[in-house]
């Protein structure tokens, strides 16, 4: 799933589009000495937006000295009586803010802006600031105005209001939704305790806590994320005012004990985000990577398995044989996503991926495991998306002591394979081949790979896929709600094309086994996992789970079914056991940011 490298593409830019990116709504001259809380008002955006202001007055409660929003939080000390109106704000300085400190009354003059982070585009809330200030300290040492205590009891459960449409008109109801809470105290010093992590620590050092330890929790920590009417309000970002290297490592499951305490801010990448000046004690639960259990002698182990753009320069290549054989224990096909070229990112016409495969292939030998063979068929170059020049593409993995692969030539990145009889069966025109390459429902992402596979004198169909990634969709904090899910419109495409060459294959063989799998970039209650079905033509197996372990992905502190296992009628009817194999997406030092899934069967 892209969405790790599309955020550092767009960090190498935040700096240029900062400016850009910030929006001042022009009103009328000017206004005299105002308070905080006239600056916040009762909606999301300021009344005095595109006003300058003079005088206002508050105590630093927290500097920010790195990074491309450089300055400090002020918030009023004698706050009114509306909780609407929040009473901090945020002090843009541009550069690391001088002569001022943690505990100094000041006064603040410039003008009121609404920047909204990421830019207009990406519908983000804004985030009201004072810019372009001039200040003058008061006094110094003064103490700092308590924290408002964020926990179960304060947070509500409702989201927000649903008015299909821009909610930052809308009066804030902070009593009634939980978005309207934390707008109501952005800027302001909150506060939380005892928090469960449900967002390991990331690359960004920042993670994911939940104020409500009881909100979908799963026998793991997690937060799951069960349907597009449960959020989960709890859910927190942490980032810290001190050192990177200060921060702790943490994984799904463990405490941040004690308090964490700092500034409420938005960002781009997650929404409201506590900024800590004070940050809780690291107490580890001690999750542990899961094992799945060795197939049966007549069971076929399938899985699928995010490898996150592993190309021949990679470090990993011992770690993901360990994972396929120790936690997953060799399964007897593995679908493989984001295998890249032989030299990865460098962009220069190679689209082979031999040296990758084979890297791997001597890996799992190496660590005890079977010696694969593998298939699948080159793109053409940058014509699959993914990272710039990696030309990234699914690859089979086959114990060749255990199946067999039909091999039927003249498959390539853009010549389709069919469906045909042979024999009384079911069978593809082309092995390996591509599912429908030069539709536009694969436009610069990825086409699924189809093979043949036999078992046990039975085939089974296998096709691999990695659909449109989430990039580019309003996230759950917009200020539209619900939030734009555009990126749905390319999977849906996808998820059709897959379902109707399914459909072929069981018109030409009722009883046909197949399976289709991979990062399917979208949930197992999802409009595109409907569309896959088809009212029976597969059904996603991951459902044969409980609720509250159907999770492959962690993303905002959500644990959500990213990567799927569809089976056709005749292996649903028959006896069949599912795994989501937690061994990435809830720790911190993570190989991929998927969890791989096996389905063991007998055909």
């Amino acid at each position: 799933m892209p969405r790790k490298s599309a955020r550092l593409a767009a960090l190498t830019v935040a700096a240029a589009c900062s400016a850009a990116s910030a929006v001042v709504l022009t009103s009328p001259a000017h206004a005299d000495t105002v308070r905080i809380h006239d600056i916040q008002g009762g909606t999301r955006t300021s009344p005095l937006a595109g006003q300058q202001v003079t005088d206002v007055t508050g105590i630093v409660t927290g500097i920010r000295t790195y990074g491309s929003s450089r300055g400090f939080w002020i918030q009023d000390p004698a706050p009114d009586a509306d909780p609407a109106t929040s009473e901090g704000v945020f002090v843009f300085t541009s550069s690391t803010p001088k002569g001022v400190a943690v505990g100094d009354a000041v006064t603040v003059s410039g003008t009121v802006s609404e920047y909204v982070p990421g830019g207009t585009s990406s519908g983000n809330q804004s985030l009201t600031e004072i810019t372009r200030p001039t200040f003058t300290v008061t006094s110094s040492g003064n103490p700092l105005p308590a924290a408002t205590t964020l926990d179960a009891r304060s947070v509500p459960a409702a989201y927000t209001p649903e008015p299909n449409g821009s909610v930052n008109a809308l009066p804030l109801r902070p009593a009634r939704y939980a978005l309207d809470l934390y707008e109501s105290l952005e800027g302001m010093t909150v506060r939380v305790s005892d928090t469960r992590v449900v967002g390991a620590t990331d690359p960004y050092t920042e993670l994911w806590v939940t104020v409500k330890p009881y909100e979908h929790r799963n026998r793991r920590g997690g937060t799951v994320y069960g349907s597009y009417d449960a959020q989960n309000t709890g859910r927190l970002q942490i980032q810290s005012l001190g050192k990177a290297s200060d921060f702790p490592d943490a994984n799904v499951g463990d405490t941040l004990a004690g308090t964490t305490a700092g500034p409420l801010d938005y960002n781009q990448y997650g929404g409201y985000t506590l900024v800590a000046s004070e940050l809780g004690t690291l107490e580890s639960a001690g999750l542990r990577r899961e094992t799945t259990r060795e197939q049966r002698g007549t069971e076929l182990a399938v899985a699928t398995y995010n490898v996150e753009n592993l190309d021949p320069g990679d470090d990993t290549f011992a770690a993901h044989a360990a994972a396929i054989v120790d936690h997953l224990k060799s399964p007897d096909i593995v679908s493989l996503e984001e295998i890249q070229d032989n030299n990865g990112a460098t962009d220069d016409g190679t689209v082979a991926a031999d040296l990758t495969m084979a890297r791997l292939i001597e890996a799992i030998e190496a660590a005890g495991g079977p010696r694969y063979y593998w298939r699948s068929v080159d793109p053409a170059d940058k014509q699959d998306g993914g990272e710039p020049g990696g030309n990234i593409r699914q690859a089979f993995l086959f114990n060749p002591a255990r199946v067999s692969f039909t091999d039927r030539a003249g498959g390539d990145a853009t010549t389709a394979t069919g469906v045909t009889r042979i024999r009384g069966k079911a069978a593809l025109t082309l092995s390996p081949g591509r599912v429908d390459p030069t539709s536009v429902a694969f436009d610069n992402s990825r086409k699924p790979l189809a093979g043949e596979f036999t078992f046990r004198g039975r085939t089974v169909i296998v096709i691999a896929n990695h659909f449109a990634s989430k990039g580019g969709d309003q996230g759950l904090t917009s200020q539209y709600q619900p939030p734009a899910r555009g990126s749905e419109t390319q999977r849906h495409l996808q998820a059709k094309a897959v379902h109707d060459f399914t459909a072929k294959i069981l018109k030409t063989q009722k009883n046909a086994a197949v399976v289709a799998l991979g990062d399917i970039n979208d949930f197992e209650f999802s409009k595109t996992t409907e569309i896959l079905e088809g009212g029976g033509t597969l059904w996603s197996a991951i459902k044969s789970l409980p609720r509250s372990e159907r999770y492959s992905y962690v993303y905002q502190g959500n644990s959500q079914a990213l990567d799927q296992i569809l089976i056709s009628p005749s292996i649903r009817r028959g006896a069949f056991t599912y795994d989501s194999v937690h061994i990435n997406a809830e720790f911190h030092d993570q190989i991929s940011d998927h969890d791989p899934q096996v389905l063991r069967f007998r055909p």
